[in-house]
């Protein structure tokens, strides 16, 4: 049940056009706080949380977010713990513990449906999204449901990933893709191998001197909270028919077909066909609501019920990503030898 700070008409988030939840700072009881976005947060900090918890993704208008450095002060009075991302797939700037840029993608190219580290040991259990500056045109940070999704999915191509799990395999290689350091936070050789005995990450350094991993983890998991079974991974956006075809041809004829910077696999190492991504690709697609950025927006997101989108834009644009209350996705899966090391 909902707090009751916001049981009243006016407080209760109103369902957007697009079928995202908006609650607008100002409406809420006592709102005198409302121009500073930390006190107003730390005010309303667990009945946000419930909102989060029953809705999956929720937005907050009227804070007035301008700087990271906001951002950080919300997230200190709204989460448990900030999360360091590790392993990253792209580079991003840090600003503080738990607050990065945005992922560097190319503006012209879609990120698929994922959620945030679902390939790592540790993943964020909440996010939270900024937004200081929208683009011109595009940009919408669409969400989906992961237990929809799931139930909406073929129950054979489910209960495939479901017994077996996925997998992941990355190539370091040099000038494309995030670096050693940037996901690793060390190039040491002895550190990065550290890292990944103790993430259970297979690893392999190659003549050149560069570096290959696997790692297997669950697809389908239970919410921590709820119990929920939620379709829980990064299948089709890391898997090389995601790519744009001149995009994937290029870094085949670079790299070689095991040398792209990221593909997935089924749990017992075969490769996932294209029409499974375009299944699961169309089926987050039929599950997805939208919504365009306003300046100042602060979008909150419970990163094991929710996957998350960014649509292609112009112009600039400046999201601000925070990042808390770490969860083992491998304790709420299927176990396995690998994630029951």
């Amino acid at each position: 049940m909902l707090s009751a700070l916001f049981r009243k008409n006016r407080a209760t988030p109103a369902r957007a056009p697009d079928g995202l939840p908006v609650l607008d700072a100002a409406d809420t009881p006592d709102a005198t706080d409302a121009t500073d976005a930390a006190a107003w947060a730390a005010g309303r900090r667990d009945a946000l949380r419930e909102l989060v918890a029953e809705r999956g993704a929720l937005v907050v208008r009227g804070l007035g977010l301008r700087t990271p450095a906001d951002v950080e002060s919300v997230l200190c009075q709204v989460a448990e713990h900030p999360v360091a991302e590790r392993e990253a797939f792209a580079a991003r700037d840090r600003h503080a513990d738990g607050v990065y840029s945005s992922s560097a993608w190319p503006p012209n190219q879609p990120m698929c449906m994922h959620h945030e580290l679902s390939y790592a040991f540790e993943c964020p259990g909440l996010l939270m999204f900024a937004c200081l500056e929208p683009p011109v045109e595009g940009g919408t940070t669409a969400v989906a449901d992961a237990t929809e999704v799931l139930h909406a999915l073929p129950a054979e191509l489910v209960g495939r990933f479901a017994r077996e799990g996925w997998l992941l395999d990355r190539a370091y290689n040099e000038g494309i893709g995030a670096t050693l350091d940037q996901s690793f936070g060390t190039d040491d050789r002895g550190a990065v191998e550290a890292y990944c005995r103790a993430h259970a990450i297979d690893w392999s350094w190659q003549p050149d001197g560069s570096l290959r991993t696997r790692q297997h983890r669950p697809a389908v998991v239970r919410h921590p909270v709820s119990g929920r079974h939620c379709w829980f991974n990064q299948i089709a956006f890391l898997n090389e028919w995601t790519m744009a075809p001149e995009v994937r041809e290029f870094l085949i004829e670079e790299y070689g077909p095991d040398g792209l910077p990221f593909n997935t696999r089924y749990g017992n190492g075969d490769p996932v066909p294209p029409d499974v991504v375009e299944q699961i690709n169309k089926t987050y697609e039929a599950h997805t609501v939208r919504r365009s950025w306003q300046r100042g927006d602060l979008m909150l997101v419970d990163n094991i019920r929710t996957a998350h989108s960014r649509e292609a834009y112009r112009g600039p644009r400046n999201i601000v990503v925070a990042m808390a209350d770490p969860v083992r996705p491998g304790l709420l899966g299927p176990r396995t030898g690998r994630e029951a090391a």
